[in-house]
């Protein structure tokens, strides 16, 4: 049962609360002056607070008690119109809302309710946070990271999974759009592998020329094609005993692939040019943004390669869907003595970032050198308005709590889906979830 303190001198003001309480299953303390009230708090577990203004000066010095004891705490006070002015000065430095002598029931049961659902989702929020905290450090101190910087739940995932099979020597396959941070999970799972001090060889396999990869990847002898004055040792002789990153592997073409799929299966290729066979002991790390699968389909990708490189899949999440993570990285891209306005601060989380990552710490260096006495402002991003926000201002269609539940339900909890349905921002469904007390966990 939920739990209200009065403080108020006027019992005939406590009682009738109480009784109006009482009928929503909600218990009423009552304490008759503000030392009775600051006593209860820190004795009583007490989820709102209705304070009467009629203390006058004490009054307001018993909410900034209130508030700085107990800020995450709603207050509520009630005031005669003599007080009203007080009442909004107190409002705009924290106070939950107010209510006029005499008040609506109606009203007073609305704005209770709705504030006690904030603060329980408040409580499960920080609640979250702190276990998500307390494994965020627990892995950083069991691991290395990389310096991978991060908050969101999603990213947590993905690096408990990467380091749980670090140690395996199994083939792993990383998948993710351009720019999310696959390289830097490759090397988190090679850094805490049982082979971390052996060479860690990295291949852009996009990156090259397709007449030139077979010779990348696997040597070729002095004369084994045009160019080929001398003899070149390939990567996985390189990458012998250690591990093999093989980025944006659905590039590889088939010939390529056909060799890459002996290896895996042997541990034996030849260089180009020569028949001797050679035999390597390597791990074999993947990444790709493409669908492998969709590959297959095409004839573009070999089946059993795709199997024998996707024994574990590692899927990183964009930008977009790991929002928690936006302000921690671009704080992380800034000079350490520059500073992010909050306008910024929303510019940041409001935007797409179909770059991902590499697109983020690209906006940041640039805005770094723009922004005038080391403070980045909205301005400094250069990011376009998101056309969702540009909808928001124009629609005057406010949902209300049933919209967007349905919403999030037609959309399967997808947030950004949810948010372009509705014509709103990323940050702005958010607000409207807390506000009618939708958890986001649930989204």
């Amino acid at each position: 049962m939920n739990r209200i303190l009065v403080i108020d001198d006027n019992y005939g003001i406590a009682t009738a609360l109480d009784v109006l309480f009482s009928l929503h299953d909600i218990e009423t303390l009552h304490a008759d002056s503000p030392k009775q009230g600051l006593l209860f708090l820190q004795t009583k577990k007490i989820d709102l607070v209705i304070q009467d203004m009629n203390f006058t000066e004490e009054g307001v010095s018993l909410f900034k008690q209130i508030q700085q004891s107990n800020p995450d705490l709603p207050v509520i006070l009630l005031t005669a119109w003599g007080s009203l002015e007080t009442a909004v000065e107190l409002v705009r430095l924290g106070a939950s809302d107010y209510l006029t002598k005499p008040w609506d029931d109606s009203k007073l049961i609305a704005s209770v309710k709705n504030l006690i659902e904030l603060g329980q989702l408040r409580e499960q929020t920080n609640s979250m946070l702190s276990q998500k905290s307390k494994q965020h450090q627990s892995l950083s101190e069991k691991f290395d990271l990389c310096g991978i910087v991060f908050s969101s739940e999603s990213m947590l995932q993905t690096l408990t999974m990467a380091t749980q099979i670090a140690h395996a020597d199994i083939s792993v396959l990383i998948t993710g759009a351009n720019g999310c941070g696959k390289e830097k999970i490759a090397e988190t799972i090679q850094v805490n592998s049982s082979v971390k001090d052996k060479p860690f060889i990295k291949v852009n396999v996009g990156a090259l020329p397709s007449d030139l990869l077979e010779a990348e990847l696997f040597g070729a002898e002095a004369g084994a094609f045009t160019g080929a004055q001398k003899k070149r040792i390939g990567r996985f002789e390189a990458a012998d005993g250690g591990t093999l990153f093989l980025d944006e592997i659905g590039n590889l073409p088939l010939s390529g692939q056909v060799k890459l799929l002996r290896v895996l299966q042997t541990g034996e290729f030849e260089r180009l040019g020569s028949s001797q066979t050679r035999k390597v002991n390597v791990r074999v790390i993947s990444a790709t943004n493409a669908n492998l699968l969709d590959e297959i389909k095409l004839g573009k990708f070999r089946e059993d390669l795709y199997y024998r490189l996707n024994v574990i899949e590692i899927k990183v999440a964009s930008l977009a869907d790991r929002i928690d993570d936006i302000l921690p990285l671009a704080l992380f891209f800034m000079p350490f003595d520059t500073t992010l306005s909050p306008d910024a601060e929303g510019g940041l989380q409001a935007h797409e970032w179909p770059g991902n990552v590499r697109e983020l710490e690209n906006v940041m260096k640039r805005a770094s050198l723009l922004a005038k006495d080391k403070h980045i402002t909205r301005e400094n991003l250069g990011l376009p308005e998101p056309l969702n926000v540009k909808a928001e201002a124009r629609t005057s269609n406010e949902p209300d709590k049933q919209s967007l539940i349905n919403a999030l339900q037609h959309n399967k909890n997808n947030i950004s889906q949810t948010a372009r349905e509705l014509g709103l921002s990323r940050q702005s469904l958010y607000r409207r979830m807390d506000k009618f007390a939708i958890p986001r966990d649930k989204a």
